[in-house]
């Protein structure tokens, strides 16, 4: 026994000498490289990919000389942002490869109780040479006599019982555990509290078919594994008087001996049968032997001096697993040790994905999801449905998963995630920023269809409900639409709501039942804003005046004639006419009152016309100013005419002759006549101060200047206009101009004889006898003080929900078809909740889109933390199920339309939160979870608050 100590002890020496050289030299080329492709990747990233989001995302920054974060993982040569979603899939081959794991039985049986799927195992007894293993340990797997599942043993499970599992299941039941140590923290489980320093360690096995026996052996080679993991081995195999048996989970040996026994007679006689190799983890037995954590400890210093750590085996040279990562981690203190950190890691953000980040993170920490995917959900892969993607989007969102949930505190890079989604949804391709909320959407759609149950989906006629109660209408409806959609997403994300129509004219209703994946709600109205609208009256009388009115941020255009005419004391028998001015132009006429407001812009310019209602038959004539710039150029002189002022408007009853337009634009000008002082003295000259009767000077000037148009220059030349003394008419449109005589009828024909736009031609007497400055000055919609902010404004997530549930009627672009009509009509639209799910995922409206500019409400929501009660706002009250909600997570935008970033916050149970911002996860307190960046909202059911409290 003292010899083979000796070789044993003369082995570990040797191969240690013989690998530390070499891998310090490799080590320092590794580093020399990583080096280069920093610096590359910081001067790419300043000429090419500087964005808002680049101002939140700096992880680079920290890890400059290790660009690749996680030394343990492959990664496919640099690209960064240049590749648009290129991906090779061989990539993952090696980390998509079945891992087995190697676990204590009790640490399994312990987190199975009160499962409802079964798993059957089979049974070995084991039989090993551990006593004359220098290098090589042979087990000897025994099939028992009979299989059990793991929840009808009853008998006494010993110590020397270990499980054979699938990756999958290691991680639920790890899972499992780290949830019964986060529910129960005052009663330590032993198993958790041995968890704590329990590791992760892989081993290559070799697994074969014993040519005598038919048995199952597996051999652990020196040669396959390092020194210190092989000592290890040696340890959990070791021989005792407790009889050692494995419970194998996972299937792999049943398959194995199944292959086996197929290829039997392709095999020689005498000829050694195959061995197929395979990588075992190891969690959950502690090997305390001095000797070798010392030497572990002493390699883990030696090689974190280079960032990585590589081992050779069979003469290869390869990375080892993440969790063999986690182990020299651990030791060096900066590591995973026990279940702690599961589920807190971060996305690297892959160039403007901070949106997709936000979104995974919320739904990866969804518990019935997350049970799910970290089960057998490969068997509810639909491939044949063609409303889905073959699969592949669920298999990567599974993937995507595990990973997140697999213990560590490295940074995930989803690009294979990525690359899919980009391959089915080529909106979401390149790495422009876009909206989580979309991409929620279509991922919460696309799970569903490539996990859809059914197979063939049958074809469901609807019948005539009319008469019927809802409540079997609604159960026919719902039971119609589980016939055809049945996935973990219906189970947990799909509620239903009933939608009430009814025609304006006939008064028919129309109900349906129509089932949600989530509830978009408006921010109401109450946020208000200040408007400023210059009103300008048509009698000649007032001076155009400004007022400054409150109004609802999305109100509508009614709300803002209403609140007008209260400011401007509008008589009975008058009316606005509110429009728009853009460059010196009506652009365009607001005559719609269900317009939104949210349309106009605070640096957009309104007016408000007076008119008398009387007169809303009468063709209305827009008058434009323009006036004579003359720019020299070369030393010849150029004419142009140029708009000028604000239009004026008036409706006219008689165009039988010119006059009938001269005589009412000199009616709307007389508020803007200089006064009569400085008009005598520019007309004469007269500056003695001679005594003369205003009135009569007043109009004896006027008379002058204004004289009938068919007095004026007969010349025909426009250079020359300057010299005329009265205004000029001309009838315009898109495609010609006509002048107005004054003893002529207007020609209209072949112009809009409900809207006339007439060009005023100013001569340069009359730009002096008028104040053009008054005509020419309008203030804006609302103009910010400097050094001045409109204050937050609050509201309840109530007030959006009876927002979105408020009878409305709908736009003209969406008419319902009224089948008792038989025409499209303007319906009124009513929404109410019928059924709720599980999962409540309700997106906040704070961006809006139109043809001509985009819009972000930064309106503060405030919404429930832990009792989000709907008792009141459900339609059907259902007694088995509750209606309280509480939150687990949050997706944030913070900036506006132009850039922005996103973040989530996540509920790791018991009011821990944490804040996902791309690669970094840090804790956040509960009281700062409300934000006005609150974008996206995930709840889910809890029990009745008003009794477990």
């Amino acid at each position: 026994m003292n010899g083979n100590t000796a070789k044993f002890n003369f082995l570990i020496i040797a191969e240690t000498t013989t690998r530390l050289l070499p891998v310090k030299l490799a080590h320092f080329y590794i580093f020399t490289l990583r080096l280069l492709k920093a610096v590359l990747s910081k001067a790419l990233r300043a000429l090419f990919f500087f964005s808002m989001d680049d101002l939140f995302y700096s992880h680079d920054d920290d890890h400059l000389f290790d660009l690749d974060y996680h030394p343990y993982t492959r990664k496919r040569p640099f690209s960064s942002r240049l590749d648009c979603d290129e991906y090779d899939e061989t990539d993952d081959e090696e980390t998509n490869r079945p891992k087995l794991y190697l676990v204590p039985y009790r640490w399994w049986k312990e987190a199975q109780r009160g499962v409802a799927d079964q798993i059957e195992g089979i049974l070995y007894t084991v039989l090993s040479n551990i006593d004359d293993a220098d290098s090589e340990i042979v087990l000897d797997l025994r099939k028992g006599e009979s299989s059990r599942t793991r929840d009808t043993e009853e008998e006494r499970v010993s110590g020397r019982e270990y499980a054979l599992v699938h990756e999958s299941l290691w991680l639920r039941t790890l899972k499992r555990h780290n949830d019964f140590k986060t529910s129960e923290e005052d009663a330590r489980s032993p198993f958790i509290a041995e968890d704590q320093s329990q590791e992760v360690f892989p081993l290559q096995i070799r697994l074969s078919l014993s040519p005598e026996t038919n048995l199952l052996l597996v051999r652990i080679s020196l040669k396959d594994n390092t020194v210190d993991l092989y000592r290890r081995a040696c340890s959990i195999f070791s021989s005792r008087s407790e009889l050692l048996q494995i419970w194998d989970f996972s299937g792999e040996t049943s398959q194995f001996v199944m292959n086996e026994i197929i290829n039997l007679p392709n095999i020689s006689p005498g000829k050694p049968r195959k061995e197929v190799r395979l990588e075992l983890h190891v969690h959950g037995f502690f090997v305390s032997t001095n000797e070798t954590d010392d030497r572990l400890a002493e390699w883990s210093k030696t090689d974190d001096r280079f960032g990585s750590n590589r081992v050779k085996t069979n003469n290869t040279s390869d990375n080892l697993s993440s969790y063999l990562t986690l182990t020299y981690a651990s030791l060096s203190g900066s590591g995973y040790r026990g279940m702690g950190l599961l589920g807190l890691k971060g996305l690297q953000n892959l160039g403007n994905t901070c949106f997709m980040n936000s979104a995974i993170q919320c739904l990866v920490h969804t518990p019935q999801l997350v049970d799910y995917f970290l089960g057998d959900y490969q068997k509810d892969i639909n491939r044949e449905n063609p409303l889905g993607m073959n699969g592949e989007l669920a298999l990567a969102f599974g993937e995507l998963l595990r990973k997140l949930w697999a213990p560590g505190a490295m940074r995930v890079a989803p690009r294979m995630f990525k690359f899919k989604l980009a391959k089915f949804a080529p909106q979401f391709s390149g790495y422009n920023q876009h909206d989580s909320q979309e991409l929620l959407a279509f991922l919460l759609d696309g799970l569903h269809e490539d996990l859809n149950r059914v197979k063939c989906k049958p074809y469901i006629e609807v019948k005539d409900a009319e008469g019927c109660p809802d409540e079997e209408v609604a159960d026919e409806y719902w039971q119609n639409h589980l016939a055809r959609n049945d996935s973990i997403i219906v189970d947990v994300c799909q509620g239903q709501y009933r939608s009430t129509l009814v025609c304006p004219i006939c008064m028919k209703v129309s109900v349906t039942f129509d089932p949600f994946m989530y509830l978009t709600l408006p921010l109401p109205s109450t946020t208000m804003r200040t408007m400023t609208l210059t009103v300008i009256s048509t009698n000649g009388i007032m001076l155009p005046t400004p007022f400054t009115v409150t109004v609802p941020n999305c109100g509508r255009l009614k709300d803002l004639i209403d609140a007008l005419s209260a400011a401007c004391s509008l008589a009975n028998d008058e009316t606005l006419l509110v429009a728009e001015v853009y460059k010196n132009q009506i652009f365009p006429l607001l005559e719609e009152p269900s317009d939104s407001l949210a349309l106009i812009r605070d640096d957009d310019t309104l007016v408000a016309y007076r008119l008398p209602k009387v007169s809303e038959r009468y063709p209305l004539v827009v008058f434009s100013h323009h006036r004579l710039e003359r720019p020299y150029g070369f030393g010849v002189m150029a004419s142009d005419w140029k708009p000028f002022g604000v239009p004026l408007v008036a409706r006219i009853q008689d165009l039988s002759i010119g006059a009938e337009i001269r005589n009412q634009f000199l009616k709307l000008l007389s508020p803007f006549l200089m006064p009569v002082e400085d008009i005598v003295n520019d007309y004469d000259g007269d500056e003695t101060g001679n005594t003369v009767n205003e009135n009569s000077k007043m109009e004896d000037i006027v008379s002058s200047f204004v004289s009938d148009s068919d007095s004026g220059s007969e010349s025909g030349v426009e250079n020359d206009f300057h010299l005329n003394t009265d205004f000029k008419f001309y009838l315009v449109n898109k495609m010609e101009s006509v002048e107005i005589k004054m003893n002529e009828p207007v020609p209209i024909i072949g112009f809009n004889e409900e809207l006339l736009n007439v060009s005023v031609h100013w001569p340069d007497k009359m730009i002096e006898k008028y104040d053009t400055c008054i005509l020419s000055s309008l203030p804006d919609v609302f103009k910010p003080q400097f050094f001045t902010r409109r204050p937050q404004e609050s509201i309840s997530l109530y007030k959006c929900l009876e927002g979105f549930l408020q009878e409305e009627p709908l736009g003209l672009d969406n008419m319902w078809y009224c089948p008792r009509c038989k025409k499209p009509r303007q319906a009124n639209k009513k929404l109410d909740l019928w059924r709720l799910p599980e999962i409540l995922v309700i997106h906040l409206k704070r961006f809006s889109y139109s043809r001509f500019f985009k819009n972000k409400l930064e309106t503060f929501v405030d919404f429930p933390i832990h009792d989000l009660n709907l008792s009141n706002y459900i339609s059907h009250i259902d007694g088995q199920l509750s209606h309280f909600y509480q939150l687990y997570a949050v997706s944030n935008h913070y900036g506006g339309m132009g850039g922005g970033h996103y973040t989530a916050f996540v509920d790791h149970g018991r009011g821990r939160w944490y804040e996902f911002d791309d690669d970094r996860v840090f804790p956040i307190s509960e009281d700062r979870i409300k934000t006005s960046a609150a974008y996206v909202l995930f709840y889910r059911r809890v029990g009745d608050m008003r009794f477990t409290k």
